[in-house]
């Protein structure tokens, strides 16, 4: 199938009426209309579960963090033993009763030094696994965030900008990234060293670790306040970041028309709101999430304050050496810094709450209505019940067919029509009167909402997407092609085709005269908007593309409208070629080229007002005759 870009509906609250490079649609921006956020403990309950598959090694790395962890807390206890070895060797040289046994010490020194080789080693390792977890995990996520897309209905993206899907899939699994990368170890890290550090203090001094534990109550009560007031906040922040990702997508696809309707100015008014929404939640965010740092700052020092004057005491009166104290004051200032870890990770937490609660809130959109178990295949050939094959001639029925791309406002209006096997259908109307959706009901992009389209019978819900899709060839108005070479880009229809069989298609959409006139002709690399070419030569390709697929079924949406006159004559040759024993359905507005249809379907607001052939629509002199007199009155 030649899947051109696809048009957006032409009527109805969806269609683009809202839209355009310049506007952005109903609420494309700040996101009023978004979904209400589900609370931080059910999205985070939902990222444990995602890590379900990779639990085994998750406990490895938290044992090994553990490990890591345990082993740097015994660092300033040993110090301490060297410290009291050398003060007590000290005295004993003043007293004259011995001297500074350097050789115990240098023991003492070596232990440590191995056990922070030991702690080094395996916070490496801890490092090293995670990384590899996160980044499969990542990988996992974008790869179900990629099919998501390609199983959500169109009607999700009528109402959702292209930069905000895009968001999701960098912006929001990066910040869920980072957190698995750096702050899931530290949690464990932290409350590791938490109590570690109060064993080995309750071990030197139990007063003075009643003093130090008596600050983390008022500890506990600023991070929930800040987190509390701050959570809000680092959600509007990845919303709007999606906003602005969402208006700059869209300023860059469509820049060529921005600047032709000098649309700059008024394209930075819509930027500056959206980045003002955007500065104002990042800033508070950030500023909340700031002021944790200070304010645990100036509660420790309180405790630490307390511990020297406490410690002081101790060991003037004799209760404390010297490596004691000096051990405890250690502790305490590692104590603080575990407690300040957990709160700039309960910032981190919020932030990722919020990206994860995007990832999830987009996976759980609910998907395009499934194929049945024994979707049927098609087949040129004969049937065979056996394997769900059904031979397919290409008649096409549409059995009181009505459609609207919101519930109560119907587009078509229970429309019924039978088209035989290789009949050359045009389908002609004013602007909004339902031919494009016509096309996508057919191709099933949208599902009916009552009623039944019909191919040789059968009903299209019950065949693959898939396969159905593949009876069908498009050539749209709107071209699109892809950044890579010009074979490859008519080979898109039939990944499989030969070099001979890409040039001898091109030389019947008359192609193959103006690319051997590029540099380096079928090779040549399209850039990504395709702008490096004419829009005629595009749809050119399109039309190659289409014949390549050599379809069952074709459809042309004003398929010659963007050629000159001379290059139309030899493509419309070259299309009554491929139609020959095709059915062909045809959305035309200039009536001058359907007139050797074999059906013209007249539409208005949704319904076929006429059919027949262009002779007898002539002598009937109805709304077709107007509408194609009037094109003649216009053009003289």
């Amino acid at each position: 199938m030649n899947e051109n870009k696809i048009k957006k509906p032409e009527t109805g609250p969806r269609g683009p009426s809202g839209g355009g490079p310049m506007g952005g649609g109903p609420m494309r921006g700040l996101g009023i209309s978004a979904p209400k956020a589900k609370n931080f403990k059910g999205t985070m309950s939902k990222l444990i579960d995602y890590l379900g598959s990779h639990k085994i090694t998750i406990l490895f790395v938290w044992f090994l963090a553990v490990v890591s962890t345990v082993f740097s807390i015994f660092g300033p206890k040993i110090l301490a033993g060297a410290t009291d070895e050398l003060i007590a060797g000290y005295m004993n040289q003043i007293a004259g009763t011995g001297s500074i046994d350097f050789g115990r010490i240098a023991q003492i020194l070596l232990w440590l030094v191995g056990l922070y080789l030991i702690s080094s080693v395996f916070s490496y390792l801890q490092g090293f696994v995670m990384s590899g977890v996160t980044a499969k995990v990542t990988f996992k996520m974008r790869n179900e965030i990629n099919s998501k897309i390609h199983k959500l209905p169109l009607g999700y993206y009528d109402t959702t900008t292209h930069g905000d899907v895009i968001s999701r899939i960098t912006n929001d699994v990066d910040a869920i990234s980072s957190t698995l990368n750096q702050s899931m170890t530290q949690i464990i890290t932290s409350i590791t060293s938490l109590i570690g550090i109060t064993i080995m203090m309750l071990s030197i001094s139990w007063q003075m670790t009643l003093v130090s534990l008596g600050i983390l109550p008022l500890s506990v009560i600023i991070i929930v306040v800040v987190v509390k007031k701050s959570q809000k906040f680092f959600k509007d922040q990845q919303r709007f970041l999606g906003s602005v990702n969402g208006h700059v997508e869209e300023m860059l696809g469509s820049h060529v028309v921005v600047k032709a309707f000098n649309g700059e100015e008024q394209s930075l008014e819509k930027f500056d709101e959206y980045n003002d929404a955007l500065y104002h939640s990042a800033w508070k965010a950030n500023f909340l999430s700031g002021l944790m740092m200070p304010i645990m700052g100036f509660v420790g020092n309180l405790g630490y304050v307390a511990i020297c004057v406490l410690g002081g005491f101790f060991t003037i009166n004799g209760k404390m050496t010297i490596g004691g104290i000096q051990a405890f004051i250690q502790y305490a200032r590692q104590f603080n810094q575990p407690i300040t870890q957990i709160a700039n990770i309960s910032n981190v937490l919020q932030q990722t709450a919020a990206a994860a609660e995007r990832v999830f809130e987009f996976l759980e959109e609910e998907e395009q209505i499934p194929e049945e178990v024994d979707a049927l295949s098609v087949t040129f050939g004969d049937a065979d019940e056996k394997k769900n094959l059904v031979h397919i001639d290409g008649s096409v029925s549409f059995d009181h067919v009505s459609f609207g791309y919101e519930p109560d406002t119907m587009v078509i209006h229970d429309l019924s029509l039978k088209v035989l096997p290789g009949q050359k259908v045009a389908i002609v109307g004013p602007t909004g009167a339902g031919k494009t959706t016509i096309v996508k009901l057919l191709m099933r992009f949208y599902d009916v909402n009552s009623g039944a389209i019909l191919i040789d019978g059968q009903d299209i819900r019950s065949f693959k997407r898939s396969e159905l899709r593949s009876l069908f060839g498009m050539v749209l108005q709107d071209t699109w092609l892809f950044n890579g070479t010009i074979a490859d880009n008519i080979r898109y229809s039939k990944l499989g085709a030969s070099d001979e069989e890409v040039t001898e298609v091109a030389k019947a959409a008359q192609v193959d005269h103006f690319v051997r006139t590029l540099p380096d002709g079928y090779n040549m690399i399209l850039n990504e908007e395709s702008d490096n070419i004419s829009q005629g030569q595009k749809q050119l390709l399109t039309i190659a593309r289409a014949i390549l697929a050599d379809p069952k079924i074709l459809i042309l949406d004003e398929a010659t409208s963007s050629v000159d006159t001379r290059t139309e004559v030899l493509i419309q040759r070259a299309m009554d070629n491929l139609m020959k024993d095709r059915t062909s359905f045809i959305i035309a507005h200039r009536l001058s080229t359907i007139r050797n249809a074999d059906l013209i379907l007249v539409m208005n607001n949704g319904d076929i007002v006429e059919q027949g052939s262009h002779e007898e629509l002539i002598r009937k002199k109805g709304f077709y005759a107007d509408l194609y007199n009037s094109q003649f009155e216009r053009a003289s």
